[in-house]
């Protein structure tokens, strides 16, 4: 049985994208800086039949994301997949952009996203097989207004995803992102409806997309009817980018 590990696993498209996994016969490890939320769904998990396991990460911290790797794999011994979700935003004008702002934001989104790679590359070199998906998004390929640093992150974590597959692809080890357009999560909840009109209307399908719409974009790659795409952006985002 294969075993994938998610970050940002305790809301959003991070806790779809560990419940669609659960459901397709993998174990699970659950990661996130909130223990509590992760131990409810990892305990719903397990109470339907699934193989789960909460662990604590804070990606902004290397130290953090060292130990919780380490645990996970005392638990299963291996980590065949991983879903690079976690990340956050601090938005604002960049020309009032503060630095600590833009830092945290890159160093999670990207930096964090990179360290979680590096622990878990060396157990999938030696397996040759791995799967590493990473979840970008679309304002890093068509820029937005207000998240500069956002995207900025989410654009590094692309070409990261391409530079990485030509690296490890001999191993049988992929690398794909999964690009996100508008999705209904806590993250835009705090949007206004002006601006979630905006959004829809640029939208072609005319409305938002929902965490379980991605979870299946990355259970299609984290699959073996994959094997041959690496280096991909697959974007999910009902047509606001072409």
């Amino acid at each position: 049985m294969r075993t994938a590990l998610v970050t940002g696993a305790s809301r959003g498209i991070g806790e779809a994208c560990a419940r669609t996994l659960a459901a397709a016969g993998y174990r699970v490890i659950l990661a996130a800086r909130s223990r509590e939320k992760l131990n409810a769904i990892a305990e719903e998990l397990r109470t339907g039949g699934a193989e789960t396991f909460a662990v604590e990460m804070d990606l902004s911290s290397t130290d953090s994301v060292s130990s919780a790797v380490s645990k996970a794999f005392k638990e299963f011994g291996r980590i065949d997949i991983l879903v690079n979700n976690a990340g956050i935003t601090k938005d604002g004008l960049a020309v009032r952009i503060k630095t600590d702002d833009w830092n945290s934001v890159m160093q999670t989104n990207l930096s964090g996203a990179f360290h979680a790679i590096q622990q878990v590359l060396p157990g999938m070199m030696k397996e040759r097989w791995g799967r590493i998906i990473n979840i970008a998004s679309v304002v890093g390929e068509m820029g937005n207004a207000g998240q500069v640093n956002y995207a900025a992150s989410k654009a590094g974590l692309i070409g990261l995803t391409k530079s990485l597959a030509q690296e490890v692809g001999s191993r049988n080890i992929t690398v794909n992102a999964v690009s996100p357009g508008f999705i209904e999560t806590e993250m835009t909840e705090h949007l206004s409806p002006e601006l979630k009109e905006k959004m829809i209307a640029q939208t072609p399908v005319r409305r938002m997309g929902t965490a379980a719409e991605i979870a299946h974009a990355v259970k299609f790659l984290a699959s073996d009817e994959a094997s041959f795409i690496t280096g991909h952006v697959l974007s999910v985002n009902g047509g606001i980018y072409m």
